[in-house]
């Protein structure tokens, strides 16, 4: 099962967010945590959005159409890249900032954290931002399928205990697929 996605639109100002049509889910994490490889895991794609080894290549917000489901997967740019300069990283947090506000049709957060490693600062002050807007949280544990079973079970704990009041979480692997039906079915039970 596999969502159809297509780049509708990119957006690098606050003018370019313009009103959509439909409910919106957006995905949010740090820069190297593997938003463009969940992206194309969903979709069954392998070049729908460009992956790098090099962290910080997502720097617009992009909405991706799913026409069959009629809602939006929005990729917002990575945060907590150290290899560019803080006016950029103030330029991407404010574009952030400027999206997750007064947006009616945001349906929710898929926060994205690296399994092998404890939610960052950042990541906890996004969670907290979502609360105070009254974004539902979901949040995805990536890279799951190079951790042990009992390196997965202490992530879950570790960020049920951080994010109490949100879903939980569910463990993800881009490259083995690990967790893709509970993701499609956390965002369609997300959507209604």
């Amino acid at each position: 099962m596999h969502l159809k996605l297509k780049l509708e639109n990119t957006a690098y100002t606050k003018e370019q967010l313009q009103a959509k049509q439909f409910l919106q889910i957006a995905l949010a994490g740090r820069s190297n945590v593997g938003k463009s490889s969940l992206i194309n895991r969903l979709a069954g794609q392998k070049k729908l959005a460009k992956t790098s080894s090099t962290p910080g290549k997502t720097r617009s917000i992009n909405f991706y159409l799913s026409p069959e489901d009629n809602f939006y997967l929005v990729d917002l740019p990575g945060y907590g890249y150290a290899r560019c300069s803080q006016q950029e990283r103030e330029k991407w947090a404010r574009l952030i900032q400027d999206y997750l506000q007064d947006n009616p049709d945001l349906r929710a957060l898929i926060l994205l954290l690296d399994s092998r490693i404890p939610p960052q600062p950042m990541d906890l002050d996004l969670a907290r931002y979502a609360a105070s807007l009254k974004v539902s949280l979901l949040p995805v544990l990536t890279k799951a399928d190079k951790c042990t079973q009992k390196q997965k079970n202490q992530a879950l704990k570790r960020v049920k205990e951080l994010l109490n009041d949100t879903q939980t979480p569910i463990l993800f692997s881009a490259r083995t697929g690990q967790g893709l039906d509970n993701l499609l079915t956390a965002i369609k039970t997300l959507l209604k």
